[in-house]
């Protein structure tokens, strides 16, 4: 019977991606927090002092590393950029560093990582291949997926998901887009030119279980659908799916007043995402139109 563990385990796609392995009988533990290590199985760290229970992590088939603080939560100051980065970075480095070290090492490890990569490209149609952005984000992520990388060095075949929206009305961006909708103060955020590219959380899932999976599947993927959207169109499709209006835009410059380079990063970012390695490997997407994509998660969950 297969074996996994998990970093980030009690977030949004970690709580799914439990809840869908142990449906299928795999065994499926947690790394938590020292003081919070309550469940049989939980395997104890502490990465910012880089403690980890090596023992404990010894007989694992996949390592899936999910850790990382919030982006969207507070402004982005000089001391909560340095948490965004550490709880990435370091992390990453920690947990690298202690699977070269067990006896008998997963057979793949899983990172996230997100299409802030890309830093913000205009129309560009960006691909694994894609060079990273020069802004924070982007920075951070090339030095996250850096650390990630190193497991391959150690003969642990490593696969980095780069990571779109991800709709879901349990977390993530959605429900906070979806707060001026219900409001009846929704509407396009900028220019509303910028390129959305999204996901929904059952794919998310499913792609990492193929990740876990298929041997062949290594390196970079860009875990998005291959229909990116401009976030005028996004506003209009959600409006209508919520059956309130859309006619209160957010112009750029009063959002970077109110939230600072997070406004930029998070909110004006154009990435127009393509999928091109899930899509040379015909992975079968449950969801690709973004209509149905946002019923699901909005009205008939």
């Amino acid at each position: 019977m297969a074996r996994v563990l998990i970093s980030g385990g009690s977030g949004l796609i970690g709580s799914a991606l439990t809840a869908a392995l142990r449906a299928d009988g795999v065994i499926v533990n947690h790394m938590v927090r020292r003081k919070e290590a309550t469940s049989p199985g939980d395997v104890a760290w502490t990465p910012t002092s880089a403690i980890v229970d090596i023992a404990a992590m010894e007989g694992y088939d996949a390592v899936v590393h999910l850790s990382g603080a919030n982006l969207a939560q507070g402004r982005w100051t000089k001391s909560r950029k340095q948490i965004l980065r550490n709880s990435r970075v370091d992390t990453t480095r920690v947990l690298v560093d202690a699977l070269a070290r067990l006896q008998k090492k997963p057979s793949v490890f899983i990172c996230a990582s997100g299409i802030g990569y890309y830093g913000s490209r205009g129309d560009e149609i960006l691909t694994e291949t894609s060079g990273n952005g020069s802004d924070f984000l982007g920075m951070v992520c090339r030095a996250w997926e850096a650390e990630a990388a190193r497991a391959a060095t150690n003969g642990i075949r490593t696969v980095i998901t780069r990571l779109g929206v991800i709709l879901s009305s349990h977390g993530g961006a959605l429900p906070a887009m979806v707060a001026p909708f219900k409001l009846g103060l929704g509407g396009r955020l900028g220019s509303g030119k910028q390129w959305m590219s999204w996901i929904t959380l059952q794919d998310v899932v499913a792609i990492i279980r193929c990740a876990i999976d298929v041997p062949s599947w290594s390196g970079p993927y860009n875990v998005v659908t291959p229909s990116p959207i401009q976030n005028s169109e996004f506003t209009r499709v959600l409006a209508g799916v919520l059956h309130r209006p859309a006619f209160f835009a957010a112009p750029a410059i009063p959002l970077r007043i109110a939230l600072g380079e997070m406004a930029d990063s998070l909110l004006l970012a154009s990435q127009r995402v393509e999928p091109a390695k899930l899509q040379a490997a015909a992975y079968r997407y449950h969801q690709e139109n973004l209509e149905a994509a946002l019923f699901d998660a909005l009205v008939k969950h």
